[in-house]
């Protein structure tokens, strides 16, 4: 019988973000080896260090007792079933793996539940694409929303199960979605106060990373890039996209090499990813409003996911920075 058929997963095994519950006890955890390193002491014994995800977190560990073996035997990437003590060492939690030789063992598709490994929207993803679709209702130009309109209703399925990103931001179930109709609805109130074009922003928004429904794909372990996304990015993949749906629907017009353009420049730095820079006000719009919802996205996620009474986040390289959680601080 699969362990997911025998046991409370959630009871048995906690999650990464509930270990400080268990401070100064064993536990068994389930989780995917994120990265392993063999070392060796001053007193020259080797020891594995390896960090281990699941979808609330990471956590580092220690083995001191099999560490050759296994090193040898696991890889990046193994979901596995870890038994060890729950410490704090250098001001973080920290696993460290028990003397038996079986203390960490594989799992095979089908031993875990397939959402461990995989976070979901806690926004409802049905009234994010109806919210996505009134809104392309509201834009005036008949071939933009036409376009806009069917690229949706042809992708539903897609849009509302598709992350937008592997780690970064909005890495969900879902996250695209909600990370698009956040930006679209920033656009809109930006539209307010400048003489663009509204009909191209609203669009762009929605659209901006149609590319990555085919750059990702969510699997039981987590998210992973396909090798369509490997070797395109979601950049070029999203132009095929609007331009596949354009010709379909014998659309012609300029603003459809406008849309294109908001989509090619809206990492905004050819160093980041963008085929061209920003030279539209409208593409300057949307790179900096989605450039926003990812990093303000990532802020909160890190709060979110951080220890309780902890004053400061460890340094992200993503954001570059520490991050302070005000928040989370005793008194507040």
């Amino acid at each position: 019988m699969k362990i997911s058929d025998k046991l409370n997963i959630s009871k048995i095994y906690p999650y990464i973000q509930d270990l400080k519950q268990h401070l100064g006890r064993e536990v068994e955890l389930i989780v995917k080896v994120a990265s392993k390193r063999l070392q060796i002491s001053k007193d020259q014994k080797k020891f594995l260090l390896l960090t281990f995800s699941d979808r609330t977190g990471n956590v580092r560990a220690v083995d001191w007792h099999n560490a050759e073996n296994n090193d040898s035997f696991l890889k990046i990437g193994d979901v596995v079933k870890v038994k060890g003590k729950v410490v704090y060492f250098e001001d973080r939690l920290q696993i460290n793996i028990s003397r038996e030789p079986n203390s960490i063992s594989k799992l095979e598709e089908g031993e875990f539940p397939s959402d461990r490994f995989v976070e979901r929207t806690e926004k409802d993803i049905d009234l994010l694409f109806a919210e996505s679709l009134k809104l392309i209702s509201t834009i005036k130009d008949k071939d933009i929303l036409n376009l806009t309109r069917t690229i949706f209703l042809s992708m539903e399925k897609e849009i509302k199960h598709s992350p937008a990103g592997m780690r970064v931001h909005h890495a969900y179930i879902g996250g695209l979605l909600e990370h698009s109709l956040t930006v679209a609805k920033i656009a809109d109130y930006v539209s307010k106060f400048y003489n663009v074009d509204r009909d191209l922003l609203i669009s762009g928004a929605l659209l901006h990373d149609i590319g990555k429904i085919r750059e990702y794909r969510v699997v039981s372990t987590g998210i992973e890039v396909t090798t369509e996304g490997e070797l395109k990015g979601h950049i070029i993949i999203g132009i095929e996209i609007v331009r596949k749906f354009a010709d379909k629907l014998k659309i012609k017009t300029e603003k459809v090499i406008e849309l294109e353009h908001i989509i090619a420049s809206h990492h905004g730095e050819m160093e980041h990813g963008s085929p061209v820079l920003p030279k539209t006000p409208e593409a300057m719009i949307i790179h900096f409003i989605e450039n926003m919802d990812s990093k303000i996205a990532r802020f909160m996620d890190i709060i979110k996911k951080s220890e309780e009474d902890k004053e400061w986040s460890e340094y992200d390289k993503n954001l570059g920075r520490r991050v302070f959680l005000r928040n989370n601080t005793k008194g507040e």
